[in-house]
């Protein structure tokens, strides 16, 4: 079928308007507390979606707008997770994780695939931990992420999730 005229410029004109569109997604909206703009910036510094070979080393940039304290956790592409920092305190501002003082690295293990990690902030010390045990799928791990968030003031807390991809 051979494209008239008429149906090139409606085509050509609906592509000139859409390019002019700008999206912006901000993973996890529908958890609780997790549009409050305390985290600005959540990603791996290679990028978010960077590939990364089983063995080496990840970091994350947390950014922040007010001092805190941030834990970071993974769900692995086979539904186990694993905290990496809990209740670390951050000023306001860029932290890279792991930070020097934790004495750490975070290398990547076998399970290739994607990598979900989720940065949880709040403005207030913690009074509990975050404790996860089996296997999650995105329901249970939103759940698990709101139970622990609900006993803190909604202004007073912030989840980012960023991901990557194990290859």
């Amino acid at each position: 079928m051979r494209p008239t005229p008429l149906s090139a410029l409606l085509l050509g004109g609906l592509a000139l308007g859409l390019s002019a569109c700008t999206v912006t997604v901000r993973p996890n909206t529908g958890l609780a507390g997790s549009s409050n703009n305390l985290i600005s910036t959540f990603i791996p510094t290679k990028g978010e979606g960077a590939a990364y070979a089983v063995g080496e080393a990840v970091q994350f940039r947390l950014t922040t707008r007010d001092a805190g304290y941030a834990t970071i956790l993974a769900l692995n592409p086979d539904g186990s997770v694993n905290i990496l920092t809990r209740n670390a305190y951050v000023g306001a501002g860029t932290t890279v994780f792991p930070r020097p003082q934790d004495g750490v690295t975070y290398n990547v293990a076998p399970q290739r695939g994607l990598q979900k990690v989720r940065a949880i902030f709040l403005r207030v010390r913690p009074t509990t931990d975050l404790v996860l045990s089996g296997v999650y799928d995105n329901g249970r791990w939103n759940t698990a992420t709101t139970e622990y968030l609900t006993p803190y003031a909604y202004a007073d807390r912030d989840v980012q999730e960023t991901y990557l991809y194990i290859r």
